[in-house]
């Protein structure tokens, strides 16, 4: 790569740096210490504008997953950094490598406690970066920013972030040359000859399945390890990925995030291989006897965390590809008979009010093969895993944190990585309002997005979970008087309403068949089912 001579400005540096590292698409909500970076803005980039700072970054988060690429994202000072810091937690949880930006008060003010001056800027959105900094010099931004993208690139992905003061943009610096840095870890060979030897020798091998097959795209590799040991796959508990084949006969389901579920399902097994997910994630409390057992657990993850924390087990620490690619040259090349029974598969009747159950059916038969979900439901996960199953990976995203807000924008910044490509936002009436100002987004850019809501009339999670916690009655779980079709309207996107299952059909062939953004309000049965 041509070295570039002489001084510019740190603004002149950033976009040449931002245009050599191919992160032209920026996400943002811009305020008062932005615009100096803004100012003529180049012909060549693309500047996506989200309505609220939360959105802003789940839709970066979407498009980076979505594209394998870091996603540059520029926020308004401390109160836009307040914001987004739900989504900045989710994209650490999910592994979304985003380069934040935010500006800041001018350097002079900074002493005086300016308006919009964000103290201790760096150590705002900590610990949910993995690297943040405001840089000592207005020369020094730039090559603040290259080591920002090193380092969300930098297996564990995830987030990092630099504050910019607003007078260094028109400073002089010299340009910084991007570089070549590695972004994964191999895997220690000894360990790998150990789980091949004790894979080999195994009666009753199971494979647990995570995140990071898809991130990596090993998801073929993973098909490959199953079939030649002829081992059940179930999917780690919340994953936020679809890393193997659900219609594929190895596949076994989905692990809940209960102790004794998880012990009671990996215990017939002898040895339990976990690729690219923590190996427990528990959502309630109880006993794991499963710690206690002699099960030989290994875990391979590019998450070295990940690997420390695991209570049992052996942790290879490493790229998940280059992982199964050593083991998979250790082991028998072939198919190896598995006695896995077929999950039934029920078809759920039409009735009124509509069960979600129906719904998630319809939903299945209606969308074209290489549509892509995004998914914001807990309260119907159990279902949407039941009647809607996920045959590719790469085609599911959803978030890792459990925090609502993401699924609308992240299908937006799917839909802008993927061009050509429908998206259904599969999303519930409450998650819905956390972000629903993403769908102005989605219409201006007339993005093939479908949004599907199940509403229930309320938040259907709490309504489980009162009843995993034997609770009798709360407040805050009723939303009654929301109308999300009418909103749509309002930001000029079509919209409809559905009440009866007889005209669900008809409604989803039309919110799948428009050329721009649609959102699909379906009235369903308030009963949820209890998740544990």
């Amino acid at each position: 790569m041509e070295k570039p001579s002489g001084k510019v400005t740190v603004r002149e540096a950033t976009i040449d740096l931002l245009r050599r590292l191919d992160m032209t698409t920026v996400f943002g909500n811009p305020g008062s210490t932005e615009l100096p970076f803004l100012s003529n803005w180049p012909n060549d980039f693309r500047y996506v504008l989200g309505l609220q700072e939360a959105s802003v970054v789940a839709m970066a988060d979407g498009y980076a997953r979505a594209t394998g690429r870091a996603a540059f994202c520029n926020l308004h000072s401390a109160a836009g950094v307040g914001h987004a810091l739900g989504s900045v937690f989710t994209a650490f949880r999910n592994q979304a490598p985003l380069v934040i930006s935010a500006g800041q008060q001018a350097r002079s003010l900074l002493p005086l406690q300016p308006f919009l001056g964000a103290t201790e800027a760096a150590n705002f959105p900590k610990p949910y970066v993995k690297w943040s900094c405001e840089p000592a010099r207005a020369e020094d931004v730039p090559a603040a920013l290259a080591q920002a993208y090193y380092i969300a690139m930098q297996r564990p992905r995830g987030p990092t972030f630099v504050s910019v003061p607003m007078d260094d943009w028109d400073r002089e610096t010299l340009q910084t040359v991007p570089r070549t840095v590695s972004q994964d870890s191999a895997p220690d060979p000894m360990l790998i000859d150990k789980l091949a030897a004790t894979l080999q020798k195994a009666k009753r091998p199971v494979i647990v399945i995570g995140p990071e097959i898809d991130d990596e795209g090993a998801a073929d590799q993973a098909v490959t390890l199953a079939e030649a040991l002829g081992a059940p796959v179930w999917v780690s508990p919340f994953s936020s990925r679809a890393s193997f084949p659900e219609l594929h006969p190895n596949f076994a389901g989905f692990l809940p995030a209960a102790p004794q579920a998880i012990s009671a399902t990996l215990s017939e097994y002898d040895v339990v291989v976990v690729l690219g997910a923590p190996v427990f994630t528990f959502h309630v409390v109880g006993d794991c006897p499963l710690f206690r057992g002699d099960v030989s657990l290994f875990q391979i993850t590019g998450d070295g965390a990940a690997a420390a924390a695991s209570p049992i087990g052996t942790g290879i620490v490493g790229s998940v590809r280059l992982s199964l690619a050593a083991l998979l040259q250790q082991l028998p090349v072939g198919k190896r008979n598995t006695t896995l029974t077929p999950r039934p598969r029920d078809i759920p009747l039409a009735r009124d009010p509509i069960p979600a159950a129906y719904l998630l059916h319809a939903i299945a038969k209606s969308m074209p093969a290489d549509t892509i979900l995004v998914e914001e439901a807990p309260s119907h996960r159990p279902l949407m895993h039941r009647y809607l199953p996920i045959a590719t990976p790469g085609n599911f995203f959803t978030m890792a944190s459990g925090g609502l807000g993401y699924g609308l924008p992240a299908a937006v910044g799917v839909a802008l990585a993927r061009p050509g490509r429908r998206v259904v936002c599969l999303i519930g009436d409450g998650s819905l309002m956390y972000s629903i100002q993403a769908l102005w987004t989605a219409a201006q850019l007339k993005l093939p997005v479908s949004v599907i809501v199940i509403n229930n009339s309320g938040y259907g999670a709490m309504r489980s979970f009162m009843q995993t916690l034997n609770v009798q009655s709360t407040p805050g779980i009723d939303l009654p008087g929301i109308d999300p079709a009418r909103i749509a309207e309002g930001f000029e996107c079509s919209a409809a309403r559905v009440t009866e299952a007889a005209g669900l059909e008809k409604a989803l062939a039309e919110a799948l068949s428009q050329n721009g953004p649609s959102l699909l309000d379906v009235i369903v049965d308030p009963d949820v089912p209890k998740l544990y």
